[in-house]
């Protein structure tokens, strides 16, 4: 009898607590809902008016060189990509705030902006480079070649600041003239009234992209030569890492080459070993 009593208390005991434990705040885990994160998100800053390198197409949808890669290196790291125009004037604030991720907009790297920036490693060259009529080559080789030649570019451009910088340069030239845009010079390029524009080379190949049956562009650079990076803010290096380390597999495997020749009709990733 005391067996079967000690056994009455222990079943009674069991029951009362499982009672207990059925309520709805004490739920097995395994009944709670599963919790799902967030996914992260990179949000890219740039100037949307800065064809072909981001821009707005004719559905007000950003588009664009970089726009381009930065979704294939998103892709890869598995995340989503957000594109945000911001006053680029304003860059680093923005960066620095976290309002946005990356700068990836034909981003200069300079001593300057390494201070607060960091910066991936440059993935194409920025240089100023002469553009003329198609098969005519006005047998320029180099910047001296320029000498005795009708030369335009854009006001206020790298171009233009190079040259009226460089009084020997531009007092070599017949005529030197200056516009409000460079569609505007190469307009006077095609119609015979100069002989040659100065121009950043994206902008140009751009154009000519554009206008294949009438310009050329040299493989001659005027001026200094910067070069392109996208930048983080100063302390973000796990990011930095990541977007360089999907960058780099972009460029190996040749899509970053491809990128390149749809906006470009050329391949203008500059190559590792070449940094």
């Amino acid at each position: 009898m005391v067996k079967k009593f000690f056994l009455l208390v222990i079943l009674l005991v069991t029951m009362v607590l499982t009672g207990c434990g059925g309520g709805a705040d004490n739920k097995p885990a395994a009944d709670k809902p599963a919790e799902t994160p967030e996914a992260k998100k990179i949000v890219v800053g740039l100037d949307d008016e800065y064809p072909p390198m981001g821009f707005k197409d004719e559905n007000n949808q950003i588009i664009g060189f970089d726009v381009d890669l930065a979704k294939e290196a998103a892709k890869r790291l598995g995340t989503e990509v957000e594109f945000k125009a911001i006053d680029w004037n304003s860059k680093e604030a923005e960066l620095k705030s976290g309002r946005i991720d990356v700068l990836w907009n034909g981003l200069d790297i300079t001593e300057e902006r390494k201070q607060n920036m960091l910066f991936s490693d440059p993935y194409m060259d920025n240089r100023q480079i002469v553009f003329v009529r198609k098969g005519e080559d006005q047998g320029i080789a180099a910047e001296s070649d320029l000498a005795g030649k009708s030369i335009g570019t854009q006001a206020g451009s790298t171009a233009e600041n190079y040259i009226t910088g460089n009084s020997a340069l531009k007092d070599s030239f017949k005529d030197f003239k200056t516009y409000g845009d460079y569609i505007s010079a190469f307009m006077d390029l095609e119609n015979g009234r100069l002989d040659a524009v100065i121009c950043d080379e994206i902008v140009g190949r751009y154009y000519i992209s554009k206008h294949p049956e009438k310009l050329d562009g040299l493989d001659v650079t005027v001026g200094p030569v910067s070069e392109f990076g996208i930048a983080f803010a100063k302390e973000n290096t796990e990011l930095r890492d990541k977007v360089q380390k999907a960058f780099d597999e972009i460029v190996a495997d040749g899509t970053a080459k491809k990128i390149s020749e749809q906006w470009f009709e050329k391949d203008l990733i500059k190559a590792k070993n070449a940094q």
